[in-house]
């Protein structure tokens, strides 16, 4: 019995890597959404700020 548990505890150990890999890949995802998300609302604001600037100048 200890034998397979430690078999088991062994087989979940070395699969941490890969969580981390999917945790790191889902932290990315949730970057890139409020990223575009940010540029959908700002976008035009920001592109009138420029113009205005630019216009100045």
């Amino acid at each position: 019995m200890l034998r397979m548990w430690t078999a088991l505890q062994s087989r979940f150990v070395a699969d941490e890597e890969g969580a981390s890999l999917v945790e790191y890949a889902l932290l990315v995802a949730l970057i890139a959404v409020v990223a575009l998300i940010a540029i959908r609302f700002l976008g035009e604001t920001i592109s009138d700020e420029f113009n205005s600037v630019g216009n100045q100048l």
